[in-house]
């Protein structure tokens, strides 16, 4: 059997059969960046940006892309979650900003993609809406920080 479950016999793109799974509780945390210049960050501190409400925005914006998962990505499958929530932090240290997405269902399958997804989508939003003033921006380290439930258990991310 192939480690890749998204790949039948012949090596032919499948979405995997969950029909079998018991439907148990989980969830997945995922993070990400967006590095601006300092004077970016001033502005939505302010709340100077020329597009308005940034942060407020693209945090509905990731939660608006996790329900679309499914949509995005083909062999990923569709489902009911029951809760996105998206974080956005201004961080001076960087400069920029700090995306964390959380996702929860009651399914058969995880929702790892609905966060990553999640993070994605708020960092572009961010991005789509500060280009005006900064183009250098950078999303960074967008990926999984934690997930719950299922088959293959817990998991946290080990940063060493």
């Amino acid at each position: 059997m192939s480690l890749l479950t998204h790949l039948d016999a012949e090596g032919r793109a499948r979405m995997v059969d969950v029909s079998h799974k018991a439907l148990t509780r989980r969830r997945a945390v995922a993070t990400g960046l967006l590095r601006c210049a300092p004077e970016t960050l001033t502005l939505v501190r302010e709340g100077r940006a020329p597009k308005g409400a940034v942060v407020s925005t693209a945090e509905i914006a990731g939660v608006m892309g996790a329900k679309r998962t499914a949509d995005l990505l083909p062999l990923c499958h569709p489902l009911s979650l029951a809760r996105v929530a998206v974080i956005i932090t201004l961080d001076d240290s960087l400069p920029g900003f700090r995306i964390e997405a959380e996702t929860v269902t009651v399914g058969q399958t995880g929702v790892e993609m609905e966060a990553l997804t999640a993070v994605s989508v708020s960092a572009l939003t961010l991005y789509d809406m500060l280009k005006a003033v900064d183009r250098a921006m950078l999303i960074e380290g967008v990926g999984l920080v934690a997930k719950t439930g299922g088959a293959s258990g817990d998991w946290i991310r080990n940063e060493e």
